[in-house]
């Protein structure tokens, strides 16, 4: 493994460990010739996921690409990471037990949208309000009524005529 800081090749591993739910090793490293110390992460690939956008285009699924989205979503948000990292592992887990290798980026939207939902009501919607384009204050409104719906519970108002 390269280290991050000065590009040697020869880094070796001080500890090694499974994560919590147990889909990954841990990996603690240290470089012999800066002493840099870093993590990796080691994972069970089943296959090789190609996302197929808007566009036609065809990229290589990016999980740190997906965890950087979540990131943005969850910001400032009071959510244990183990939680978000259990819901990425589920979300490539079923984008991986699918038939196809090429998945439409409509498809991993929307399986980030369930999961949020679960997750954060709020991070559901800053990540709602990108993922679906929303152009006018209303559709926040909307996505909000949808979400309260679920809960039985009206949704909360700002102040204003009772």
């Amino acid at each position: 493994m390269r280290c991050p800081y000065c590009g040697s090749l020869d880094t070796q591993v001080k500890d090694s460990r499974p994560t919590e739910d147990a889909s990954a090793i841990r990996r603690r490293r240290v470089c012999p010739d800066c002493a840099g110390r870093f993590t990796t992460f080691e994972r069970v690939q089943l296959r090789e996921l190609i996302v197929l956008k808007k566009s036609g285009r065809r990229v290589p699924f990016d999980r740190d690409k997906l965890m950087q989205s979540l990131s943005i979503a969850l910001r400032k948000r009071p959510v244990d990471p183990e939680r978000v990292e259990r819901m990425v592992n589920g979300i490539v887990r079923q984008l991986e037990s699918q038939g196809d290798s090429e998945i439409p980026s409509d498809r991993i939207g929307e399986l980030v949208m369930e999961g949020l939902r679960a997750l954060d009501g709020v991070a559901y919607v800053r990540f709602a309000s990108v993922y679906r384009n929303f152009r006018e204050a209303r559709e926040f409104g909307a996505i909000i009524d949808e979400l309260a719906g679920e809960d039985g519970e009206p949704p909360p108002r700002g102040p204003g005529p009772a």
